[in-house]
């Protein structure tokens, strides 16, 4: 069953890539820059900003797996309109065209809008999206659920939660750097869910072989949650630290102001992500199919920080 990914040098898209290499699955891998995959093979260069992809890139593909996009917080409205809304609305149509069985769109929970507390959040518990990132993946979603319902090709939305693997991004890549520098303990509070790449990667494998006609929409976690002190704990297990010594959470706060200006976020936004409450249930894609996580950031810490001995 041929496959097409974009996005495929991403920090998901190159561990699907892997994956379906591993399982000898045949696929059409595209990035913006038209880089180099693990392994040598050469992606295709291709802009979806620059309009629909050619049509032979999409001949005897079956799935389509859309993970290419703007995630940078900073990045202008126009270019998330463009490429997070209007090009996956573009492509969606060409599979259908080309008469691709499933289209896999990678949303994330942020289309959701913010959390209201502290309970775990089904799919339909959503607010008004906050900031163009997190409205561009709702339109793109709307866009989809209304125009492809009754469509012979089916359509999966995913929403993931934060995503940890190999390689951290974001602020799990500062608390690492924190983790390695030798940071006093993180003040309890909070608590945040999560999805390692493996076994998101693992899902989108599975989804052919599950999915049923119509729109479905799922989100997708690790089934736990943890706090910015309980990943900090991991972090500096897997790095062989020992003990550390706690301040209070005001100086936390200085930090975490330190870093939006590092970062030219709003105030507070740091501090919001490390220490804010953000649970998601995935009960509903458990039920719908057979996919199972078989990691947890503890298992997958000693990759994370660069060392072996993670669970594979």
């Amino acid at each position: 069953m041929a496959a097409l990914v974009t996005g495929a040098t991403g920090y998901i898209g190159s561990e699907l890539c892997r994956q379906l290499s591993a399982a000898g699955r045949p696929f059409v891998p595209l990035s913006a820059g038209g880089g180099t995959l693990a392994g040598g093979r050469r992606t295709h260069p291709v802009d979806l900003r620059e309009g629909p992809i050619a049509g032979e890139l999409l001949a005897g593909v079956e799935v389509v797996y859309h993970l290419a996009g703007i995630a940078h917080q900073n990045a202008p409205a126009h270019l998330h309109e463009a490429v997070n809304y209007r090009a996956t609305l573009a492509l969606a149509e060409a599979a259908e065209r080309a008469g691709v069985r499933l289209f896999v769109y990678l949303s994330s929970v942020k289309a959701m809008g913010p959390a209201a507390g502290c309970v775990a959040r089904q799919e339909n518990e959503v607010a008004a999206p906050a900031g163009a990132y997190a409205l561009s993946k709702w339109r793109a979603e709307c866009a989809l659920r209304e125009q492809f319902a009754a469509s012979a090709m089916s359509v999966v939305i995913l929403r993931p939660a934060l995503v940890y693997g190999p390689c951290p991004r974001g602020n799990l890549l500062w608390l690492l750097r924190a983790a390695r520098w030798g940071f006093p303990l993180p003040p309890e509070g909070g608590a945040r869910s999560m999805v390692s790449t493996r076994d998101l990667a693992e899902l989108l494998l599975l989804l052919p072989q599950e999915v049923q006609a119509g729109v479905h929409t799922w989100i997708v976690t690790d089934g736990e949650a943890y706090t910015t002190r309980q990943v900090y704990l991991l972090l500096r297990e897997a790095l062989g630290h020992g003990s550390a010594r706690q301040l209070p959470a005001w100086c936390w706060r200085v930090l975490a102001a330190g870093l939006d200006m590092l970062q030219r976020q709003p105030a507070g936004s740091s501090f919001g992500k490390l220490f804010g409450a953000e649970r998601y249930d995935n009960h509903a894609l458990l039920r719908a199919t057979r996919w199972r996580p078989r990691h947890n950031l503890a298992s997958v810490a000693p990759a994370l920080v660069g060392r072996t001995g993670a669970t594979g």
